[in-house]
């Protein structure tokens, strides 16, 4: 991913493709879910075997800190990890209506799991991302087309805006 067109806002659908999002994500719990997402990085060569374990390691470190659960069921855990050489990202969508504690801000179960893996020397892009991030899934239209989608095609075409 060319960094150019990130630093900017910019539309998700830049950053993700429909590869990057899991529709009938189910984990146990929010470390669960963190591994999974890992695991799904690793099996999309988003993210190389040799690096999972790295990511691994400062994604749970950033969540032990200070949950990224935040408000309307939306959870954006994220890491910046050394020797990376481009963002990864996936989604994980439970459409399980009864969600995932994530201890989000508001309390109420998340049911959107964005993880974001930036490269520590991306600071920019780092801080770019979560905002853009957060901005179009802080759209009700957006969470409840995810939400309802039934193909990651569908739940991909949520992710356009048309002020980006």
């Amino acid at each position: 991913m060319a960094l150019g067109c990130i630093l900017s806002a910019m539309r998700l659908t830049e950053l993700f493709t429909p590869e990057d999002l899991i529709l009938g994500f189910a984990p146990d719990d929010k470390w669960d879910a963190l591994g999974k997402l890992i695991e799904h990085l690793v099996r999309s060569e988003r993210l190389t075997a040799d690096e999972a374990p790295g990511v691994r390691d400062a994604v749970l470190a950033r969540e032990r800190s200070m949950s990224t659960g935040m408000e309307n069921g939306i959870a954006i855990p994220h890491a910046a990890v050394d020797g990376l050489s481009e963002i990864a990202v996936a989604l994980g969508i439970v459409q399980d209506e009864a969600g995932l504690d994530f201890e989000s801000i508001d309390g109420q179960p998340t049911r959107l799991v964005v993880l974001l893996v930036i490269p520590k020397a991306q600071k920019l892009l780092h801080i770019r991302t979560l905002a853009d991030v957060a901005r179009v899934l802080g759209k009700d239209s957006v969470r409840e087309e995810l939400l309802s989608a039934e193909t990651c095609e569908s739940a991909w075409y949520a992710l356009r805006t048309d002020d980006a």
